[in-house]
């Protein structure tokens, strides 16, 4: 990783950034800290590369928009979305909107910390997408037609019970479902098993 890439944490709460910032620090990561995004587009030209992270619900832009905005100005910039419980739909449309990781919250510092070093080093990162892409295509293949159904709908954020309406099942069935799916995949959590979805390019 270049001694020049820089970590840009945006969010409006501050004890987030702080405890942001702290992490990064000791991890020998230089950052930055921007109270909204618009704070921090307004700097965005001239800013080294390195890694955004960003709260997907902000005031003003949230992080959906400013992923977009990034990839749209094709700025020397990865994004990583941080998510609250039950924000899987934003955290697959932040996804699909440029952005190469959602962290669901609460997360452990590693976690984050490894995200942040895949998104810093673009040439791991290639590599390491193109062996994540075969390795969950193989553990997908193993689903049966029902479990895929269910994976479709979960993929775009549907709660259990929404899902058991469209299949025509019961909330419980919908459960087992996405039980078997984590076994199968080694998912150990949805938000894992909807991040490996998206990255085996289901």
């Amino acid at each position: 990783m270049a001694n020049s890439s820089e970590v840009y944490v945006i969010d409006d709460d501050e004890a987030i950034r702080r405890s942001l910032a702290f992490l990064l620090r000791t991890a020998g990561l230089p950052s930055r800290s921007f109270d909204s995004a618009e704070a921090f587009l307004a700097e965005a030209g001239d800013l080294a590369p390195g890694c955004v992270i960003t709260d997907v619900r902000m005031p003003g832009i949230d992080g959906l928009e400013l992923v977009r905005r990034v990839a749209e100005a094709q700025l020397p910039l990865t994004t990583i979305v941080i998510t609250g419980h039950g924000d899987i739909a934003l955290a697959v449309e932040a996804m699909k909107g440029g952005a190469v990781d959602f962290l669901e919250k609460p997360f452990k510092d590693e976690v984050l910390l490894a995200a942040v070093q895949r998104a810093l080093d673009a040439d791991s990162r290639a590599s390491q997408q193109d062996e994540d892409k075969q390795r969950y295509q193989a553990a997908f293949a193993a689903l049966s037609r029902r479990e895929r159904e269910v994976l479709e709908q979960v993929v775009v954020g549907k709660t259990s019970k929404v899902i058991a309406y469209d299949l025509g099942i019961s909330p419980r069935t919908v459960e087992v479902y996405r039980a078997g799916m984590m076994m199968k995949t080694g998912a150990k959590s949805l938000s894992e098993l909807v991040r490996m979805a998206l990255r085996a390019g289901l």
